[in-house]
């Protein structure tokens, strides 16, 4: 899937602004500017379009674990895994949002895009295991929809 896709995604599903997505960013420690952030939310046809690459994609991604759970400083950062797949994606949104393996069923499910438990814990397996499975980006993008969901969903305010 698209990395300005994802971030798109993501800020839609928290319901914030180019400002906070810049501030996810930085951190991870890599400095932007709201320009750049702003630009990686246009359309694709716009004429100030940037396109996010990979290490621009994994300093959000670090950088929504660290705003959504807070940074343990005693512990060292994980080293960037490159090229940046829809699996470590799904992973480190499922870390970010504290969702267990059910949670994602249940959130595809919601998304109406039912997968069995195997298929959704293959997504989620090492590269190098027998029973990984690469995740499409029509699974991603059924995830994130789903998630916004599951977000968004109606919670009454209490009496």
């Amino acid at each position: 899937m698209v990395n300005n896709d994802v971030i798109r995604s993501v800020r839609f599903i928290l319901n914030v602004g180019s400002q906070q997505i810049l501030e996810m960013i930085a951190l991870s420690g890599l400095k932007l500017n709201l320009t750049q952030v702003s630009d990686f939310m246009a359309d694709e046809t716009a004429s100030n379009y940037l396109s996010c690459d990979d290490l621009v994609m994994a300093h959000f991604l670090d950088g929504l674990i660290y705003a959504k759970r807070g940074k343990d400083e005693s512990r060292p950062s994980v080293p960037f895994e490159f090229p940046i797949s829809n699996n470590l994606v799904l992973k480190k949104i499922k870390v970010a949002f504290q969702l267990k393996e059910d949670d994602l069923h249940d959130i595809l499910k919601k998304a109406e895009y039912p997968l069995g438990r195997a298929e959704v814990s293959a997504f989620l397996r090492k590269r190098n295991h027998e029973n990984y499975r690469e995740c499409g980006d029509q699974v991603l993008r059924y995830f994130l929809k789903g998630l916004a969901a599951h977000e968004h969903a109606f919670k009454p305010k209490a009496p």
